[in-house]
C-alpha cells in the first residue's frame, strides 16, 4: 500500500496542540458543489501547503458507498439525498482546518470523496464512512475494502443508531470480514488518551437532539459504544463509533456557541483528533 511519507510526520502531533478558538464558520444553504475541490467554503479558511510536500498531506477521504432507500448513490443538498454525504461537506472541511490549526500535520485543504473500488484509495491511509443504517456494500466494494484494510489503511465509521442500524452495519462488515467480530474497546484504551484524555466515551448528539436536551437520538441507543476490528497482528483497522455523531460536532461548530462549547470542543474534536493520531502511529 502506498501511503508516501505521511506517517513520517504524525509522531509531532501532539507538539502543537493549542486550546481551540471560538469557531466562527456556519453555512448556509442552496446547492453544494460534489467536487471538493470546488466547493463553496463558505467562510472556512483556506491555505497553501508547501509544493515540494504536496504527495505528504494529509487529506480527509469521505467514502462514497451504496445503499437501500432513498437516493441511493445519490448525494447531499441539492444533488439527492446519499446518507454518505451526511454533513458534507462542513464536517470535512472544519475537521481539516482544526487539523492544521491544531497539530503539526501538512493538511489538504479540499479532502477528497472516493468509492471503495477506486483504485487511488491505496493512496491514502485513513478514510470516513458515515451514516451505514441502511448501507448495502456490493461485492466488489466488500473485497476492496477487505484488501485496503488488510493493507494497511484504516476505516472511521460514525453517526448511526439504535440496534436496527447497528444489525445493517454488521451484516455488511461481517461480510468484509466473516472470521472477525467487531470488540468494544474500554475506556481505558489508548486511542481515548493519546493527545486527550478523555474522562468518559462521549456521546455527541445532533444539534438538533441537543436542543431538545437529549444526548441520545433514539429511545434504543442511550449508550454510546466504541467498537475496532483488528488483524492478525493485533492493528487496529476500524474504528466504529455508535450511537454518537461526532461529524456533527466538525459540522455545526460554528451554529451555536453552547453546542460548540459542550460537543464539538470538548469531544468531537478531541477524540476525532486521538482517532487519527492513533490511527496513523499504530
Amino acid at each position: 500500500m502506498t501511503f508516501r511519507r505521511l506517517l513520517g510526520l504524525v509522531p509531532v502531533l501532539g507538539l502543537a496542540l493549542v486550546a481551540v478558538a471560538t469557531a466562527q464558520y456556519r453555512r448556509g444553504g442552496g446547492r453544494r458543489d460534489i467536487d471538493p475541490a470546488n466547493v463553496d467554503r463558505n467562510g472556512v479558511p483556506e491555505w497553501k501547503n508547501d509544493e515540494r510536500f504536496k504527495n505528504d498531506v494529509f487529506t480527509f477521504v469521505r467514502v462514497r458507498y451504496s445503499s437501500y432507500g432513498r437516493g441511493g448513490w445519490g448525494g447531499y443538498g441539492g444533488y439527492g439525498y446519499g446518507k454518505w454525504a451526511t454533513d458534507y461537506p462542513d464536517s470535512d472541511l472544519n475537521f481539516s482546518f482544526r487539523l492544521q490549526q491544531l497539530t503539526a500535520l501538512e493538511v489538504d485543504p479540499n479532502g477528497k470523496i472516493l468509492e471503495l473500488t477506486d483504485p487511488a484509495l491505496f493512496d491514502f491511509p485513513w478514510i470516513y464512512l458515515i451514516e451505514p443504517g441502511n448501507m448495502y456494500l456490493e461485492e466488489a466494494e466488500v473485497l476492496a475494502l477487505r484488501k485496503y484494510l488488510l493493507n494497511g489503511g484504516f476505516l472511521m465509521v460514525d453517526d448511526f443508531w439504535g440496534e436496527a442500524e447497528w444489525a445493517n452495519f454488521y451484516d455488511n462488515i461481517k461480510r468484509v470480514f466473516p472470521d472477525r467480530e467487531p470488540k468494544e474497546l474500554p475506556l481505558e484504551h489508548e486511542i481515548f488518551h493519546c493527545v486527550y484524555d478523555l474522562k468518559k466515551k462521549p456521546q455527541v448528539p445532533s444539534i438538533h437532539a441537543w436542543y431538545s436536551g437529549h444526548t441520545a437520538e433514539r429511545w434504543d441507543a442511550t449508550e454510546p459504544h466504541y467498537r475496532a476490528i483488528f488483524d492478525d497482528k493485533g492493528r487496529m483497522m476500524a474504528i466504529i463509533c455508535h450511537n454518537t455523531d461526532l461529524g456533527d460536532g466538525w459540522e455545526r461548530e460554528g451554529e451555536d456557541p453552547g453546542y460548540f462549547k459542550e460537543m464539538a470542543e470538548k469531544w468531537s474534536y478531541p477524540l476525532g483528533i486521538n482517532i487519527l493520531t492513533y490511527a496513523m502511529t499504530h
